[in-house]
């Protein structure tokens, strides 16, 4: 089982002709992502020969789906192109649009997520790294090989951090691991992740990443102790950021006593999730929980 992503999955990527998109499609591919096309107008009809094997380019996402059966997008397009793009693949009624690019105005951002949610469409991202399935499917630019299937789900805000938590639990393994977004404004949350793999038959682990900033993990540690019941260990990142400076991702920034490292992790551990202060630490929380049994 996974969530969002299965071998299932028939995936488009929206910009593959541009640099990021080809690096990341021919990666995509050599881990056995099943790419059934591209999309650029200015180059439908034409196909690119990946490796692999030879991709189609389609002149829009409808067109693409009519053709191939695509469920999901994975757009690599510049910021200023983005709304555009998802709104696109939304309108086409695609099932899951995983957008790659950061720096998207917060204002494009909210509007395209508000045309998603109206067409039924679900958004990994902006400013995400995508997710993966692992043996299964990955849609963006997760690296295959840290890790292997298992049973736990790992939801994240950052990349790096997905990356390193995936490597220090890789001889257990995930049934997926999702990397929503540093942006204030992301399409699919914490709780959207904590309420999938709590349904999810074959997880019996959540790892939630969470970062300064924002009021997300005091949501989610609310969500946890009201609606989840499988053991959930978290990491919070920014214990050493100084108020009042962004770190890193756009939504990352500590004001007075609202969104601070401490305050995440004491509503976290209220609701009964193990916390550690550093990426070692969490997995090794993992491990304790796993081997108790809880």
């Amino acid at each position: 089982m996974a969530i969002h992503l299965t071998k299932e999955s028939k995936i488009l990527v929206q910009g593959m002709t541009g640099g990021e998109g080809m690096k990341h499609t021919r990666r995509m591919l050599a881990a056995g992502t099943n790419v059934v096309g591209g999309v650029n107008p200015r180059k439908a009809g034409r196909t690119v020969d990946f490796p692999d094997r030879p991709v189609p380019v389609f002149g829009s996402v409808a067109e693409g789906m009519d053709a191939t059966g695509a469920d999901v997008t994975v757009v690599f397009v510049p910021p200023a192109f983005t709304k555009a793009a998802v709104t696109e693949a939304a309108d086409a009624g695609i099932g899951l649009a995983v957008v790659i690019t950061e720096g998207v105005p917060v204002h494009d951002s909210v509007a395209f997520l508000d045309r998603a949610r109206k067409r039924g469409t679900r958004v990994i991202g902006p400013n995400c790294p995508g997710l993966i399935s692992p043996g299964q499917s990955g849609a963006g630019i997760i690296p295959a090989d840290i890790t292997k299937p298992g049973r736990i789900g790992l939801v994240s805000k950052s990349g790096t951090l997905t990356y390193q938590l995936m490597y220090e639990l890789r001889d257990i393994g995930f049934s997926t691991c999702v990397g929503i977004g540093g942006d204030p404004v992301v399409g699919t949350t914490h709780i959207d992740c904590l309420t999938a793999f709590q349904e999810d038959p074959e997880t019996d682990l959540i790892v939630l990443i969470g970062e300064i900033g924002g009021d997300a993990e005091e949501r989610a540690a609310a969500y946890i102790r009201d609606h989840v019941t499988k053991p959930v260990v978290g990491y919070i990142a920014g214990f050493t950021a100084p108020e009042g400076r962004t770190m890193g991702h756009a939504g990352a920034i500590v004001s007075g006593s609202s969104g601070t490292a401490r305050a995440k992790q004491q509503a976290l551990e209220a609701a009964g999730v193990r916390v550690g202060r550093t990426p070692t630490e969490t997995a090794r929380h993992v491990l304790a929980v796993l081997d108790s049994g809880a």
